[in-house]
C-alpha cells in the first residue's frame, strides 16, 4: 500500500483557484487534451469494503471527528431541529430559544426512548413513552408524578449534550470530545445565509460507504457510466483536482463553458459553467450545482449498506437575479433521478464483487487523485 501522509503534508488554510484562475485551466485542459493528475497509485484492500472490524474501527473515527449533520439552512428558526442516526447514534440537533445550535443524544433519561423523530419546530420535546419534557437546550423541565422518584436531581437529567459548531452554513457534530477551532480551520463557507433549504430525502444502498463517496470524486467514468445523463453536458475526463489536507475539490465543467471563450478574463464567472464538488472528509460533500446546491452525507449502517443523505438547498436568494425555485428543483431531479441514481447503482455492483475473489484489491489511478487523497487520510487516520 502506499505510504501514509505525514503531517508536512497538511495544510493549515484553504487556498483554492479562483473563477478565473479555474476557467483558465479549463481551457489549458481542453486545447490541450488534458486534465488534473495525481503522483500516486493506491490499491485498496477489498477487505475493507466489507470487514466487520475495519467498519467498527471507522464508525469510531466518525465519532470522534466534527462531521456535517445538516446545513444552517435546515434549522431556520428558533426551535427548528432534526432528528437522525449519525454514526449509528440517534441524535437530536435543535437551535434553541437564544438561537445557538445544539446536539444531544436522542434518549430519554428515564428509559432510553428517543424524545424526537424526523424533523421541524418545537418548543420542547417531549418523550412519547412517559412525557418527561426536556427543553431546547437539554434541560429537563417536567416529570409526569414527579413524587415516584424521590431523589431524583432533575438538573443532572438533561439530554446528553455532544459537541456542535455552526460555521459558514453548516452545523458540525462531534459524539466524542469537544469541536475545537483547530479542527474546522480547513472549512470553508459552504452556503450562505441567503440560501434556503427546499427538499431532505435520504435513500439506503446496499454498498460500503466508501464506494459510494468514491463515485463523486472524479470525472474519469462520466463519458462510460453517464453516456445519456451527464456527459451529453459535460465533458470526459477532464477535471481540476485540488487537495486541502484531507479535503479536497473537484471541479467538472460543462461544455457550455466555451461561451466564456471571448468574455475577458476579469470578467469571468463560473457559475453555470460547472459543478464544483467538495469532499470533506472522511464522508460528507458539498456539491455546487447549476442550479441549486446540496449536502450529501453518507451514513454508514454496516460494511455493506448506507444511507445517503441529502439537503437540497437554492442559490443565493439575497442575489440580483436569484434561480426561481422551479428551476432548482428541476436541476436537483435531473441530478439526483439520472446521474446519481447511475452512480449509486454502480457502487451496488461493486459491492457484489468485493468478496467474489476476482480482486484483492482496487485500483485507483492518477486521474482518481480526490479519491487517492481520501484514503490516504483515512488509512493515516485508523492508524493513528
Amino acid at each position: 500500500m502506499s505510504s501514509s501522509v505525514s503531517e508536512s503534508n497538511i495544510i493549515p488554510t484553504v487556498s483554492l483557484l479562483n473563477d478565473q484562475e479555474a476557467i483558465e485551466r479549463i481551457f489549458s485542459h481542453i486545447d490541450d487534451g488534458t486534465t488534473d493528475l495525481g503522483d500516486t497509485v493506491w490499491r485498496e484492500p477489498v477487505e475493507n469494503y466489507h470487514s466487520q472490524e475495519r467498519f467498527d474501527a471507522e464508525i469510531t473515527l466518525l465519532r470522534s471527528r466534527p462531521i456535517p449533520f445538516c446545513p444552517s439552512a435546515a434549522l431556520p428558526e428558533k426551535g427548528s431541529y432534526i432528528a437522525r442516526k449519525a454514526a449509528g447514534t440517534p441524535l437530536v440537533v435543535a437551535r434553541g430559544k437564544d438561537g445557538q445550535v445544539r446536539a444531544f443524544i436522542n434518549a430519554c433519561r428515564h428509559r432510553g426512548m428517543q424524545v424526537a423523530s424526523g424533523s421541524g419546530r418545537a418548543h420542547a420535546f417531549v418523550c412519547p413513552y412517559h412525557a418527561w419534557s426536556y427543553g431546547l437546550d437539554g434541560s429537563l423541565k417536567s416529570i409526569p408524578g414527579e413524587e415516584a422518584f424521590p431523589g431524583l436531581a432533575i438538573e443532572e437529567h438533561g439530554l446528553v449534550e455532544v459537541s456542535a459548531v455552526e460555521k459558514g452554513g453548516l452545523v458540525y457534530v462531534m459524539q466524542q470530545g469537544t469541536i475545537s477551532p483547530e479542527m474546522l480551520e480547513n472549512s470553508r463557507d459552504y452556503f450562505t445565509p441567503g440560501q434556503q433549504l427546499f427538499k431532505q430525502s435520504d435513500n439506503t444502498d446496499q454498498a460500503n460507504w466508501k464506494l459510494l463517496t468514491e463515485t463523486l470524486l472524479e470525472g474519469y467514468h462520466i463519458k462510460s457510466l453517464h453516456q445519456k445523463s451527464f456527459y451529453p453536458y459535460g465533458l470526459d475526463n477532464v477535471n481540476l483536482v485540488e487537495t486541502y489536507g484531507a479535503n479536497a475539490r473537484v471541479t467538472f465543467p460543462f461544455r457550455r463553458i466555451e461561451k466564456l471563450r471571448d468574455v475577458p478574463a476579469e470578467k469571468r464567472r463560473a457559475a453555470g459553467m460547472l459543478t464544483s464538488v467538495y469532499h470533506l472528509f472522511p464522508n460528507a460533500s458539498v456539491s455546487v450545482l447549476s442550479k441549486h446546491s446540496n449536502l450529501t452525507i453518507m451514513e454508514p449502517l454496516s460494511p455493506s449498506s448506507t444511507q445517503m443523505v441529502i439537503y437540497l438547498v437554492t442559490t443565493d436568494q439575497t442575489v440580483e437575479n436569484p434561480i426561481p425555485l422551479e428551476d432548482a428543483e428541476r436541476d436537483a431531479q435531473f441530478v439526483n433521478e439520472s446521474g446519481q441514481d447511475e452512480d449509486r447503482e454502480a457502487a451496488c455492483l461493486i459491492q457484489q464483487t468485493v468478496t467474489a475473489q476476482a480482486n484483492s484489491h482496487l485500483t485507483f489511478g492518477y486521474f482518481e487523485k480526490a479519491i487517492v487523497n481520501f484514503h490516504q487520510h483515512l488509512s493515516e487516520s485508523l492508524d493513528s
